[in-house]
């Protein structure tokens, strides 16, 4: 009987070793907030195989910065071998919908007091309820410029981001807990890492001290920031990574901080166990759409639909390439996000199809010349035209002292004064017959003589020459690039 006995305790114990080498623990749960509305908000806690650190990452808590949120995005599919990560691909959805830092201003600077009650609020105090269960906090951003810890020129200077790690002060000693943290030996040791494996100079990453605590700090406004919030309220290790949005390949941008991320893991003993990289060009493979509660019909890019007038429509799902940042946006209805709510459609139409702010396909929707019933339908004047379909602009080439950079369409490139642009290229979407593109550079005459507003291919001064009534600020800093087909912009 003592035998039997024993023996049942050794296979029990030999099955909780075998559970917990099959991954027991290990696992992704995903929780979705706001779902089907504009701030809609993923967070991705992935747990390992061992118990270890855990590190948050948080990506696009600015919507202009392409290269924070979807870094974090490829962070969401990692399974560890050690540790834990929170991900949060993006925290301000719809900033990133808008291509704007922050449509109601910006959201990482909501952390040091209490906001209005409203989506954005709630996100904060969300990020806030993460931040408490983290061990070390990555907020990745895209900055202007290169920083540089002396000043060589406007772009390579102490008060531009790019390229750097920032943190908020050298050494950060808890007042209660004497906790002594030392940010800069720890991002030094990033930077030194990472910088092996970056070939170009002007790419490699500097240790960016905002001395946030100071008196006579500069960057008195990270007092309100997600990095500074966790490092003085919780202390934990806190830094901000930021690309430079001089860089015009986001796949470069998404390289350079995965090798941070990378880094980072390898210092707090966060183990991976097959990180992945997918950086692909969005493609919808179909859309389905559900009739009237009951005919369900999937579509692919360019395709269209034909209704009635008074049918109701739900977007039911968004079949891609990539599963997260998709939207659907039937135009002239709902907001930006129309997924899952139900429309009833009495004028002709498109549904877009977004990954992020980038639009990947559209879905057109016709009407018949007869309602349900029969009758005839008088065409609306809210028409949108499905014969004369503009096209949409990908993105402008522009070369700045020779250098080529991609502007993304809504997207700015920042450039010294006096340097010397030329509008090389327009590319976009659904090219028609003939040559019907044209791109103005407002504010400058490439021919006097007969100024027909076609820009491509002159050599632009911004030193001197260009007309400030036409910049946007009206004070000759930023000009638009304005493309039109046909006529139409």
């Amino acid at each position: 009987m003592r035998l039997r006995e024993k023996n049942c305790k050794a296979m029990a114990l030999a099955l909780i070793c075998l559970l917990t080498a099959a991954g027991l623990r290990a696992e992704t749960v995903h929780k979705t907030y706001f779902e089907n509305t504009d701030y809609e908000l993923h967070v991705y806690e992935i747990l390992g195989y061992e118990p270890g650190p855990t590190m948050m990452i948080i990506g696009g808590i600015q919507g202009d910065e392409p290269g924070g949120y979807l870094a974090a995005d490829t962070y969401a599919d990692l399974s560890l071998k050690k540790g834990s990560l929170i991900v949060v691909p993006r925290a301000n959805f719809y900033a990133i919908l808008m291509n704007q830092r922050g449509p109601n201003g910006d959201m990482n600077r909501k952390f040091a007091e209490l906001q209005a009650a409203d989506y954005e609020a709630r996100i904060v105090e969300i990020l806030k309820e993460l931040i408490n269960r983290s061990d070390v906090l990555l907020n990745l951003h895209d900055g202007s410029g290169f920083y540089r810890p002396e000043y060589v020129d406007d772009m390579h200077s102490p008060m531009r981001f790019g390229q750097s790690i920032i943190a908020d002060a050298d050494v950060y000693v808890g007042p209660t807990s004497g906790k002594r943290i030392e940010l800069g030996t720890i991002a030094n040791r990033i930077c030194e890492r990472v910088n092996r494996d970056i070939p170009e100079p002007e790419y490699k990453f500097h240790f960016n001290n905002h001395n946030t605590l100071s008196d006579t700090s500069p960057h008195k406004e990270q007092r309100r920031s997600a990095t500074y919030y966790s490092l003085t309220q919780h202390e934990i290790p806190s830094f901000g990574v930021e690309s430079s949005k001089e860089i015009p390949s986001n796949e470069l941008k998404i390289r350079h901080k995965s090798m941070v991320i990378n880094a980072f893991m390898e210092e707090f003993g966060i183990v991976p166990q097959n990180p992945k990289i997918l950086v692909e060009k969005p493609q919808l493979n179909h859309l389905i759409l559900l009739i009237n509660g009951n005919e369900r019909v999937a579509l692919k890019d360019g395709e269209t639909l034909l209704l009635n007038p008074g049918d109701r429509i739900i977007i039911e799902h968004v079949d891609m390439n990539y599963t997260r940042g998709l939207t659907a946006d039937i135009l002239g209805q709902g907001g930006i996000n129309d997924m899952g709510k139900p429309y009833t459609i009495t004028y002709p139409t498109r549904v877009v199809i977004r990954k992020d702010s980038y639009k990947c396909a559209t879905v057109n929707i016709a009407l018949s010349q007869t309602d349900m019933a029969g009758k005839a339908v008088q065409r609306p004047s809210r028409v949108i035209d499905l014969v004369e379909q503009r096209p949409s602009l990908v993105f402008i080439t522009v070369l700045v002292d020779g250098v080529r950079h991609e502007i993304p369409n809504g997207q700015s490139l920042e450039v010294k004064k006096g340097a010397v642009l030329e509008i090389a290229e327009a590319v976009i979407d659904k090219p028609g017959p003939g040559d019907g593109l044209q791109v103005n550079f407002k504010g400058f005459v490439g021919d006097t003589r007969n100024n027909t507003g076609e820009d491509r291919g002159y050599k632009i001064p911004t030193g001197s020459g260009l007309l400030a009534r036409f910049s946007t600020d009206g004070r000759g800093v930023e000009y638009p690039i304005v493309a039109s087909y046909n006529g139409a912009e």
